[in-house]
């Protein structure tokens, strides 16, 4: 733990010295760094995906540094301190884990998950799902809003009644598709799209994780079809359809048991 804490005050340091010294660093402000802290997370997320610890190990510290330099530029503004920050998340801790800090008694996750939303509403949260952060992409915006109105009972009770609502929402789908109105067909796939995320999560499957593997996937498949195209001398648009089809089927039954 010591060491722990020398190498933190040792970042803080580094960032210091950098705020005060380097032209680049002296010049940044929340906004500027804002884009940036976001592509450390997908970054993160994409290291996670590919269960890649080295990967993960730096982007961690890459956002470690971002959590520096904000409260840095925080102390500037007069608006907050690094030792606000590090408190402001123990006492949250504290508060929203009775069942460990106080004489509340939980029997599983979903226990502790419940009483976390009572908690935020306590603390003046006008809404279980005000803490939904409203730039998050939709496919994860799903599936925080269905895991939140989960905590108050607003849940299916099985699979099946899931699936059964999949099943009405492409029928309202082919419905709107049929009637030939842009709008209502927007709509209803958004729906379509809703009720598969709540499947997956039924399903304990990560909706984003599945989409994001059938993207690699189709990205490895498709530059494969290239790669064939260009053995024989040729690119896909000299290809005709049939054949285009016939190299993905190819290079789908050479990945079979690898890529899935």
């Amino acid at each position: 733990m010591q060491q722990t804490s020398a190498t933190f005050l040792r970042l803080v340091d580094i960032m210091n010295e950098l705020r005060e010294k380097c032209p680049w660093d002296k010049k940044q402000t929340i906004q500027t760094l804002r884009h940036l802290t976001i592509e450390e997370t997908y970054e993160l997320a994409d290291a996670i995906s590919a269960n890649d610890w080295m990967g993960v190990k730096e982007e961690l510290g890459d956002l470690l540094l971002h959590i520096v330099f904000y409260s840095r530029i925080g102390a500037e503004q007069k608006k907050f301190t690094l030792e606000e920050v590090i408190n402001g998340v123990c006492e949250k801790l504290i508060t929203r884990h009775p069942h460990i800090y106080g004489d509340v008694k939980v029997n599983n996750e979903e226990d502790v998950k419940q009483n976390w939303e009572k908690l935020k509403l306590k603390e003046g949260k006008k809404s279980v799902l005000g803490g939904v952060p409203k730039s998050l992409p939709s496919m994860v915006k799903a599936m925080r809003l269905q895991d939140k109105s989960k905590q108050v009972g607003f849940e299916w009770d099985n699979t099946a009644q899931v699936w059964d609502k999949v099943e009405e929402e492409m029928e309202e789908l082919k419905e709107a598709v049929e009637s030939g109105d842009k709008d209502k067909m927007e709509d209803e796939l958004g729906d379509v799209f809703f009720s598969l995320v709540n499947f997956a999560r039924f399903l304990q499957v990560d909706a984003e994780n599945a989409l994001e593997r059938t993207n690699k996937k189709f990205i490895h498949r498709f530059t494969k079809m290239e790669e064939e195209a260009a053995l024989q001398n040729k690119f896909l648009h000299d290809l005709t359809l049939d054949e285009m089809d016939a190299l993905w089927n190819m290079i789908k039954k050479r990945d079979s048991g690898t890529i899935g």
